[in-house]
């Protein structure tokens, strides 16, 4: 196999290659100074089951065209097969048409991918489970729930009969359940009210938290406007510790200010993308969870037991 990465998340391909026990293939990706992306395979991949990691994370239009440029030179160059690793999948939250005369954007990204020559694509935990159906080519969907699970359950001193697993909107309690049954915990929904795409109100918090410690889990964080605002309000409600779980932390400074200030003792994210760092921010490497998925693929293995807790 080979190992190819853009220029989005160069140690989060490293770390796969080490634990695949290679190395990054050698490629050498540039722009030109009117912005034009180049790329150029630097070794010999004919026939090779090649493995290109990128992540669409900001600037997501300019990792989202490298992708596809990286792809298309791979398949001039005879590979065997190209697989795209994107572990945090870029306008997945534009997937359905809600307002008159607007893009589903999400399926526009899966065409390009397959047109651009993808024969199998592998992301983690993506925003709707639906998005597997917009690709024509295969899709191994990862879920970090194991990586955080064991985190939660070796490191963070939580007990289960005192915690309870709290999602930030109705939206995400099948994600939050499969939480609470994995730990023998209690389930609560913090009923919110988004006020613009920056701006969130909660509004209420079905279930008992009080005397209890909470864990929020949520897929993904930009502003962290509904965790910080979902926090609060479980303080507010009697909740004693509070910590926080998001796949992936697409956050910039503002961000990391809001959670640092806020009721949320640590907020545990994978590091999917580069973003995913702060003062109470604590990423969890996926490195081993995508090495491994990389290796049964290349060796024809079955992905689906790395879902097990």
């Amino acid at each position: 196999m080979k190992i190819i990465a853009g220029s989005a998340h160069n140690k989060l391909a490293e770390d796969i290659a080490s634990y695949l026990e290679t190395s990054v293939a050698d490629v050498t990706v540039d722009t030109f100074p009117d912005g034009e992306t180049y790329v150029q395979i630097n070794e010999n991949i004919r026939g090779e089951d090649v493995f290109l990691v990128q992540p669409t994370c900001p600037p997501t239009n300019h990792n989202l065209m490298e992708l596809l440029i990286m792809v298309d030179a791979a398949r001039r160059a005879s590979a065997g097969r190209i697989t795209a690793v994107m572990p945090f999948f870029g306008y997945a939250r534009q997937d359905r048409k809600d307002k008159p005369r607007v893009p589903i954007t999400a399926k526009l990204v899966a065409n390009l991918i397959s047109a651009a020559g993808v024969n199998r694509v592998v992301t983690m935990d993506l925003h709707a489970a639906q998005i597997q159906g917009f690709f024509d080519i295969p899709v191994d969907h990862l879920y970090a729930r194991p990586v955080f699970i064991k985190q939660l359950r070796e490191h963070c001193g939580l007990d289960p009969k005192n915690l309870v697993v709290v999602s930030p909107d109705v939206g995400g309690v099948k994600n939050a359940r499969a939480y609470s049954d994995a730990l023998g915990a209690d389930l609560a929904i913090v009923a919110k009210h988004r006020v613009s795409a920056t701006k969130v109100e909660a509004m209420n918090v079905i279930g008992n938290v009080e005397g209890k410690d909470a864990f929020l889990i949520d897929d993904m964080t930009e502003t962290g406007g509904t965790l910080c605002a979902a926090a609060d309000i479980l303080k507010a409600q009697g909740a004693k510790r509070i910590f926080a779980g998001v796949s992936h932390a697409v956050i910039g400074d503002s961000a990391r200010r809001r959670i640092e200030e806020s009721a949320i003792e640590s907020l545990l994210t994978t590091d999917s993308v580069p973003q995913a760092y702060g003062t109470n921010v604590e990423p969890i490497s996926v490195a081993p969870l995508f090495g491994e998925a990389i290796r049964r693929i290349n060796h024809g293995e079955s992905v689906s037991s790395l879902f097990d807790i």
